[in-house]
């Protein structure tokens, strides 16, 4: 939960795997919520279609809790879809996607709620496949004569525009890419042993390298986040020779990776960054620094001042 929203991770559109998450993080979510002051909590609460049910959805409103969910591909859904892909009023939603507005009442709702429905007209080469006694045959669709979209329902009780409502649940799975990351290029999860006390060791030990990382590849390149799959052959394809003189010692790297010249740039800015902070936390005896690098990282990445405010007279003076 970032102040702004809480995402839930969400499932498939298979009926069987639609209720295993928020039966499982609901109640979670409801103490979670409980606990926080009206101005402490989040703007709203986003879940995949696991959440877009009437339990999770009742919830929300007993507590005023603004929601965006989305639904999962019910026998209702799809008529409502069968019924607003012959309108005309679709609306510009964004990234190449359209959006209506609608209600709906499912089964066992008690009320209908509103619904955004988008789509978005696919672009890439098709093959449609299907199986005729026994052999599975396929066919590229002409895209000259056939369209074929994708799309997605979403419930919400917003009041914003269908454009603000699909921006905010593409928001989602940008709020959601550190999971990702961490599951899929660190390896957090898939442990294989049921004693608790080395599961929770592993995944410390991974969080905290996933952590350190993370501000080391800002350090180097502050402009943008970079994720692991592509940072790490990046910054470590390198051969590294240390040399020591006159009490210093020198590192000196020769990278291997084709981009050379992005390397030496990312390489610069941390030697700049340690060469900075080293020499302001000899001078600031109250300041640890580890702080101060993290304050160094930030500045950087904000392009704003990242010396502590009451550090500023100490250093004016002789």
């Amino acid at each position: 939960m970032d102040g702004q929203s809480a995402s839930a991770a969400g499932c498939g559109s298979h009926g069987w795997q639609n209720t295993t998450a928020s039966n499982h993080a609901q109640p979670g979510l409801n103490r979670v919520l409980d606990a926080l002051s009206a101005e402490q909590r989040p703007y709203l609460v986003r879940g995949d279609c696991g959440f877009g049910n009437d339990a999770v959805i009742r919830e929300m409103e007993t507590r005023q809790q603004p929601y965006l969910f989305k639904l999962r591909q019910s026998p209702r859904v799809k008529r409502l879809l069968q019924r607003a892909f012959t309108r005309r009023d679709w609306m510009n939603a964004g990234q190449g996607w359209e959006g209506r507005e609608d209600s709906i009442q499912l089964a066992g709702w008690q009320q209908s709620r509103r619904v955004v429905i988008l789509r978005r007209l696919l672009k890439q080469n098709l093959i449609a496949t299907q199986e005729q006694q026994g052999q599975l045959e396929f066919a590229f669709v002409d895209r000259r004569q056939t369209k074929v979209y994708e799309y997605a329902v979403l419930v919400t009780d917003l009041t914003e525009s269908i454009l603000g409502i699909a921006q905010l649940y593409r928001d989602r799975a940008d709020a959601e890419n550190g999971f990702d990351e961490l599951k899929n290029q660190w390896g957090w999860g898939g442990y294989s042993t049921r004693d608790l006390a080395r599961c929770r060791l592993s995944a410390r030990a991974v969080g905290l390298i996933y952590n350190w990382w993370s501000w080391y590849t800002r350090l180097a390149f502050p402009e943008s986040r970079r994720e692991a799959i592509t940072s790490r052959p990046l910054l470590l394809s390198a051969i590294g020779r240390s040399t020591k003189h006159a009490g210093q010692t020198q590192l000196y790297l020769t990278p291997m990776h084709a981009a050379q010249k992005k390397v030496e740039r990312g390489i610069e800015n941390i030697r700049r960054g340690l060469r900075a902070v080293r020499q302001t936390a000899e001078r600031l005896l109250g300041h640890q620094p580890w702080d101060l690098l993290v304050r160094y990282i930030v500045a950087q990445i904000t392009q704003s001042p990242w010396l502590p405010d009451a550090a500023i007279p100490a250093l004016a003076g002789p």
